[in-house]
């Protein structure tokens, strides 16, 4: 990992209340892969579409009544940006656990609609996989053979 690499933040406050504005941001930041770094301040590692989507958040923050701003910034050092990379690495590790996991509890009862819905699952959790882990390549064998199993075009 170079240590030079961009991230871009958002900064954000928003009312308590009401709490669906709040929640729906947190979910849709959660979606897009943040990493926390404080309340109110999470990252992404910077590139046209990450610093788009944040834009869009922070647009949909200030409709809500909050603020928000969008920054580009690098970590202070190597070390930083590794725990960076590692925590978001962690959250999508988990996710391609999960999908392993249902797969493995589909077994011999595989459905092209199972294997359809792991499909997209790990469609999703690719879309916040900036690092990723030797999980991903473990997930997407599980779903691929499952496939091949009930012979579900690719």
């Amino acid at each position: 990992m170079a240590a030079s690499t961009d991230w871009v933040l958002l900064a954000y406050r928003m009312p308590r209340d009401p709490s669906t504005a709040r929640v729906a941001v947190w979910r849709k930041l959660r979606r897009l892969g943040v990493v926390q770094l404080v309340d109110g301040l999470v990252a992404l590692p910077a590139d046209a579409r990450t610093r788009e989507q944040l834009e869009w958040v922070a647009e949909e923050v200030t409709e809500a009544g909050g603020e928000a701003t969008v920054w580009l910034g690098r970590p202070g050092s190597r070390a930083q940006e590794r725990m960076l990379a590692e925590r978001m690495a962690e959250v999508v590790r988990i996710d391609y656990l999960a999908v392993i996991g249902a797969a493995q509890e589909a077994g011999g009862a595989v459905t092209g609609r199972t294997v359809g819905r792991l499909r997209r699952e790990l469609h999703r959790i690719g879309q916040r996989d900036f690092f990723p882990p030797a999980e991903r390549d473990v997930a997407r064998q599980a779903v691929d053979d499952l496939a091949a199993a009930v012979k579900v075009p690719g």
